[in-house]
């Protein structure tokens, strides 16, 4: 069982704090089995008294693997979601190839055509899949400019 300080003891620099059984300021309740008890103290001056003993620093002694898991645990991945582009009889090509390339970070001509053609001929084609928020904003700008795009979350099915 362990026992706490309510309070603060003062203490010259040089006192040395070793608790016996039956001592004033002993910190133990009953019989008192230690014979030390580690603590942090801090001294304002060389001299006469003035020191303070502080809180103890109660560390935590996990292994590192332990608390990354503990990280990663506390820390939720958003589910993904797949942005969509549908095929329109209103836009050319070459101006969905334009708007997916300004509109999505890291897409290159090949993929924006790639994507493009799909839509055209098989009717919709998925242009990215990321967090929601994400699909959401990507959505939203590819509808600002003109072209048809909705958002479904990508977990399991087809």
């Amino acid at each position: 069982m362990e026992t706490a300080i309510c309070g603060r003891l003062p203490l010259s620099p040089n006192h040395v704090f070793n608790s016996k059984p039956g001592d004033k300021h002993s910190l133990c309740k009953g019989q008192c089995t230690t014979l030390g008890i580690p603590m942090a103290v801090s001294a304002t001056g060389r001299g006469k008294g003035g020191g303070l003993l502080d809180r103890p620093i109660i560390e935590k002694t996990t292994p590192g693997r332990e608390s990354e898991f503990d990280l990663r645990k506390s820390r939720k991945t958003a589910p993904p979601y797949r942005v969509i582009l549908h095929n329109d009889n209103y836009n050319k090509r070459e101006y969905v190839v334009q708007v997916l390339m300004k509109v999505i970070p890291g897409m290159t001509l090949d993929i924006a055509v790639n994507i493009m053609q799909e839509a055209h001929y098989n009717g919709l084609a998925v242009v990215i899949i990321c967090a929601q928020a994400d699909a959401e904003d990507h959505c939203m700008q590819l509808r600002s400019n003109g072209l048809l795009s909705t958002i479904e979350p990508a977990g399991g099915g087809c």
